[in-house]
């Protein structure tokens, strides 16, 4: 009880043939901090050579990872919940070190190559530190082990890094019951977490800064002020668990399908909301045929005809104005004569 509170930091330290620390190739000192409960596997004042083994950490017995155990790990992944122990992560490139301790947790710092601000993390006494005082991080490695968070990683590595992490953490849970599933699946999903966007910055947009947009909803606005020569504007993106996703998407009748029908069909209501159809579950909810496959020919025809409706409704538009003119300025033109 006593030694987690204290500000104690067993550690061992080797001393070369001069009875001097030694250094490490890195720079520092061969000193290594132990973990609470760490067992010692060399006697003091041992010689020991590169490689040699100087302390245990003891871990929890192995816990047994079947399907019961991997699906709240799946479900975890795809609601993207925080893990219970979530691992922490060097969020900038710089030089570990260790300050004062605050009460029941350790303090570690990382000074940043870059000259910013020094980065504090408050880890629990009970787990095990592999970094050293005076160790060189990169951005993303991983400061306490554990399952990152995945807004962290999306935070600190981005989308890409993050994609990876949710098919290739996903597929091993299924792996170990070896079930194969084709990444490209887990792929359409993350991709549906990954569909808004939080905008940094609205530029001349109507959008306000803090506003979650769709990635496609913004691209088209950005585009319409591109064409207008005015300020697009910018955001980083979101992930959204499975279940917000849903709930958030373009088309209420959607996500009426989905849950809280009553909710999402008010709100919807109260709005004015209207729903362009772009997707598959609200074609085949309102009876149309899906935007793919045969559907998607004819979804394109569709597109075809209607932009040439459109030009042929404007051109005849033009044409009746353009006769209307001229009547007009004939007209003009006779009656003075008529006087």
């Amino acid at each position: 009880g006593s030694s987690r509170t204290s500000d104690l930091r067993p550690a061992l330290t080797v001393h070369g043939p001069d009875g001097k620390v030694a250094k490490l190739a890195r720079g520092g000192e061969a000193r290594y901090i132990l973990p609470v409960e760490g067992i010692i596997s060399m006697e003091p004042g041992a010689s020991i050579k590169a490689g040699d083994v100087l302390a245990r950490v003891s871990t929890d017995s192995a816990k047994t990872r079947d399907i019961t155990g991997g699906l709240p790990r799946v479900a975890e992944l795809f609601e993207a919940r925080r893990p219970k122990d979530a691992a922490i992560i060097a969020e900038k490139s710089g030089v570990i070190g260790f300050g004062k301790d605050y009460k029941n947790k350790r303090r570690v710092t990382l000074t940043p190559h870059d000259g910013s601000e020094v980065l504090e993390y408050l880890i629990p006494k009970g787990k095990h530190i592999h970094l050293q005082d005076g160790d060189v991080v990169e951005t993303g490695d991983y400061i306490l082990d554990g399952n990152p968070a995945p807004h962290d990683i999306l935070a600190i590595k981005g989308v890409e890094e993050l994609a990876a992490y949710l098919v290739n953490e996903i597929q091993e849970v299924y792996r170990l019951q070896g079930v194969g599933i084709n990444d490209k699946h887990i792929e359409v999903i993350v991709r549906q977490m990954l569909q808004k966007v939080e905008i940094t910055d609205g530029g001349d947009t109507d959008i306000l800064t803090g506003d979650q947009v769709d990635r496609i909803e913004l691209q088209e606005i950005n585009a319409k002020m591109a064409e207008e020569g005015k300020k697009p504007a910018s955001g980083v993106p979101v992930l959204l668990g499975i279940t917000k996703a849903s709930l958030q998407t373009r088309s209420f009748i959607s996500a009426a399908s989905f849950q809280e029908t009553t909710r999402v069909l008010t709100e919807a209501a109260v709005n004015g909301k209207y729903d362009t159809l772009e997707g598959l579950k609200e074609n085949v909810i309102v009876g149309s045929l899906i935007p793919a496959g045969t559907g998607a020919q004819v979804a394109r025809i569709k597109q075809v005809a209607t932009r040439r409706d459109d030009l042929i409704v404007g051109q005849k538009a033009d044409a009746a104005a353009k006769a209307a003119a001229t009547a007009a300025k004939a007209v003009e033109a006779a009656l003075p004569a008529a006087e």
